[in-house]
């Protein structure tokens, strides 16, 4: 995996969950309550608008991995690529790391929503993924 394409694939995940959490971000709130009665209240109302301030920092997450892929920072060392693979790491593992106690739940039977499924399944994966990803080029541009 080269810095170049973990940052491509970093600015298309972003980019994706701009397009899911502003874009369509109605669609995404049935994906976090999937019961149809659950969703006839404010509450879900507000959850649903919500997506626009999670989109936009994703779209703001994107822009900047586009950004570093053509270098418009001008970063020339190790150390300052791997403070920029780190706080993608962060990203991704907040994401990740944010989900894992619904999936302890799921282990159960219980919680809001199904992580090992679907939508939330891929979301799961894929941010972890990337967080070993970004995580491995840092700790290697380090060493």
């Amino acid at each position: 995996m080269t810095l170049v394409a973990v940052l491509l694939l970093n600015a298309i995940w972003f980019g994706l969950a701009f397009e899911a959490f502003y874009i369509r971000r109605r669609v995404f709130g049935k994906v976090m309550v999937p019961i149809r009665e659950d969703r006839e209240n404010t509450a879900y109302d507000a959850l649903v608008e919500s997506g626009r301030f999670m989109g936009g920092f994703n779209l703001a997450l994107s822009a900047l991995n586009i950004a570093l892929i053509f270098n418009l920072g001008g970063f020339s060392t190790d150390r300052q690529w791997a403070m920029l693979l780190a706080f993608n790491a962060i990203a991704h593992a907040s994401q990740f790391v944010g989900n894992v106690p619904m999936a302890l739940r799921n282990r159960h039977g219980e919680g809001q929503w199904n992580v090992f499924k679907g939508v939330m399944l891929r979301i799961f994966v894929i941010d972890f993924v990337l967080m070993i990803f970004n995580s491995f080029i840092a700790v290697m541009l380090l060493v």
